[in-house]
């Protein structure tokens, strides 16, 4: 397991060194110029030249990618252009924000998700699967950004349930969990009504209720716990995806999280900012799929067993011999 977990963290760095690539080529070729920005309008060509020198920007584009990796190689992701302050302190201060939104997303979307998705393959072609399929679909087509302006509209324009931006209390949440986590529920829902009418027609299912075990252990000890794998996979997505649904929702509920924060930067032409925010992001990503791939080994020995190192596996090997010598005595 640990030669495995080594492999990935290794596979990971050229992943990053490409997101970089791409991030800072984008950003190099993007309209606009950064230093004509911060001094503004009334500023001369001079000292748009003198700060443009100043900050680096008359570099090559290989000049400026390498002292950027440099960087990179010691922990700085830069400086931001508007505020003078290191992008990683900033990133530092944001990151919580957008984490506990995703996260919450996504413990919903499971409350929700998985048992309405259990409830549809126990129940199939029955007038709730038929809802949830339909339900479902509309979360799929429906854009989070629309839902979450929908939302704003009706609870907090029209009734004044809610309050319609800001991060200042329990109540702030409700909205931007609903919209960011809206499609990650119908996907859910979807994946796990699949991959539970893929197991419970199996034969072990129908020797387990032959057996006389009750239908909420057949399906929540066996059906359920054999069904999980394809389930995880589609949480491990989701949660990646709530992490970049929050861009566009945290400008809509004005709340001060990375996604926020990247929008302002990009109407800046903030480069470091940018570069930092996407970074932090792929880094998020990687390890996500690798605690993702753990977990598969957790909820199923199968695949446990595939990373077994080699004196593990002679010792199985020897001990099966063993108990096929003995038997045979």
């Amino acid at each position: 397991m640990l030669r495995y977990v080594t492999k990935r963290v290794l596979v990971t760095i050229p992943v990053l060194l490409g997101v970089t690539l791409i991030i800072f080529t984008m950003m190099y070729f993007t309209h606009g110029d950064p230093a004509r920005l911060i001094l503004g309008d009334t500023a001369t060509d001079a000292e748009v030249e003198a700060l443009r020198e100043e900050m680096g920007l008359n570099d090559s584009f290989i000049e400026r990618y390498i002292a950027y990796l440099k960087g990179l190689f010691v922990g700085d992701l830069g400086t931001s252009y508007i505020t003078g302050l290191p992008v990683s302190a900033e990133i530092a201060a944001r990151l919580p924000v957008t984490a506990k939104i995703a996260l919450l997303s996504c413990l919903f979307a499971i409350i929700v998700g998985i048992p309405v998705g259990i409830l549809s393959a126990v129940k199939q072609y029955s007038f709730i699967d038929n809802l949830t399929r339909v339900l479902a679909l509309l979360g799929l087509t429906m854009p989070n950004f629309w839902l979450a302006l929908m939302l704003v509209l009706l609870f907090s324009v029209k009734l004044g349930w809610l309050p319609a931006s800001g991060l200042y209390g329990p109540l702030y949440y409700i909205m931007p969990i609903i919209s960011i986590s809206a499609v990650s529920v119908a996907t859910i829902t979807r994946m796990t009504r699949s991959s539970m009418l893929e197991v419970i027609r199996q034969d072990y299912i129908r020797t387990a209720r032959a057996k006389g075990l009750s239908e909420g252990t057949v399906i929540f000890k066996h059906a359920l716990k054999n069904a999980l794998i394809p389930i995880i996979t589609v949480i491990g997505i989701q949660f990646a995806s709530g992490l970049g649904g929050a861009v566009v929702n945290e400008q809509v509920f004005a709340i001060p999280g990375v996604g926020k924060m990247m929008v302002d930067a990009i109407k800046a032409r903030n480069y470091p900012m940018v570069q930092g925010g996407v970074l932090v992001l792929a880094l998020m990503f990687s390890i996500l799929n690798l605690l993702i791939d753990l977990l598969y080994a957790f909820v199923d020995p199968r695949i446990r067993s595939q990373y077994a190192n080699k004196k593990d596996k002679k010792k199985a090997v020897e001990a099966g011999i063993t108990v096929a010598s003995d038997k045979a005595v």
